[in-house]
C-alpha cells in the first residue's frame, strides 16, 4: 500500500484497521482522507488474508468530526452533482464485499456519523457523541445522512436528529438502534474485536450472501427482497462451505471453511 498521511491501515490477524489521522481537525475528512481510504479499500479487497475492516480515528477524542469545513465552503451547485465524492465512498462501505465495523471512539459528527452508518456493525465507546449538524450550515446530511439514518432508526427519530442538529451520547444512540453496542473507551478495541472474530468464525461466503441480501432486500418490495434470500440460499447449497458447516455440526467439531 502507497504511503498515506491522513490515514493509517495496520492489521491484526484477519482484521485490518483503517484509522483516520488527523488529530488536530478532529479527524475531519478532508478529500485527500476520503481519496487514501478509497485506495485501501480497493488494495484491501484483493488480499485473501483479510476478512474484517474496522473503520476508527486517531486518539480518544474524534472517530470523525465531520466534513473538512475550509473545503466545504469552497463547493458549489455543480460540485454537489458530480460523480464521487463523500456519498460514493460511503457506498463503496456499505456494498463492500468484506464485513465493516465502526469503532467510534468520540465524535461521529456529520460526514463522520454518516461513515459509521455505512459500516455493517457500529460499537461505541461510552464517550461517544453522535449526530448529523449540518443544519447549522444551511446544508443537509448529504453522504447518505438523510437516507441511511431513517433506515437505521426511523423516519421519525430520523427527522428529529436532522432538524435539531441534535447530538446524542452513545448510550442514548444505542437505545434507539443506532449502534448496537456500548463500552468504556479502554475496552473499546476488545470488544471490536471480539465482535469480529465472532463474524470471521462464520462461512466467508455467506457473511457475504447475507450482506448482499439485506442490503439489496431491504430497498425493494418484500417479493423481491425474499426472491434475493432464495437466490442467495441457492448459491450457498452448492458450496464446499455448506457441507463442511452441516457435516461439522452433525460431528460436533469446529467447521473449517474455505470460502469455496
Amino acid at each position: 500500500m502507497g504511503t498515506c498521511t491522513n490515514i493509517e491501515v495496520y492489521k491484526k490477524g484477519q482484521i485490518v484497521f483503517v484509522m483516520i489521522n488527523r488529530q488536530k481537525q478532529r479527524n475531519a475528512l478532508n478529500k485527500e482522507t476520503l481519496d487514501e481510504i478509497t485506495e485501501a479499500l480497493e488494495e484491501l479487497r484483493q488480499d485473501e488474508s483479510v476478512e474484517c475492516v474496522v473503520f476508527t480515528g486517531k486518539g480518544v477524542e474524534s472517530f470523525a468530526a465531520g466534513a473538512d469545513i475550509s473545503q466545504l465552503r469552497e463547493k458549489t451547485m455543480g460540485d454537489a452533482l458530480k460523480p464521487g465524492g463523500m456519498q460514493h465512498v460511503y457506498n463503496l462501505i456499505e456494498a463492500y464485499e468484506k464485513p465493516t465495523i465502526a469503532m467510534i471512539n468520540g465524535f461521529a459528527l456529520g460526514g463522520g456519523c454518516e461513515l459509521a452508518m455505512s459500516c455493517d456493525i457500529r460499537i461505541a465507546s461510552t464517550n461517544a457523541k453522535i449526530g448529523l449538524p449540518e443544519l447549522n450550515l444551511s446544508i443537509i446530511p448529504g453522504a447518505g445522512g438523510t437516507q441511511r439514518l431513517a433506515r437505521i432508526v426511523g423516519k421519525g427519530k430520523a427527522l428529529e436528529m436532522i432538524l435539531m442538529g441534535k447530538i446524542i451520547d452513545a448510550n442514548e444512540a444505542f437505545r434507539i438502534g443506532l449502534i448496537s453496542e456500548v463500552t468504556s473507551p479502554e475496552d473499546l478495541p476488545a470488544k471490536v474485536e471480539e465482535v469480529a472474530s465472532q463474524i470471521l468464525a462464520k462461512g466467508p461466503l455467506a457473511v457475504k450472501l447475507a450482506k448482499i441480501a439485506v442490503n439489496l432486500g431491504s430497498d425493494v418490495d418484500l417479493k423481491t427482497g425474499l426472491m434475493i434470500e432464495k437466490l442467495a440460499q441457492a448459491v450457498l447449497f452448492s458450496s464446499e462451505d455448506k457441507k463442511e458447516g452441516t457435516t461439522a455440526f452433525l460431528e460436533k467439531r469446529k467447521p473449517h471453511f474455505q470460502g469455496k
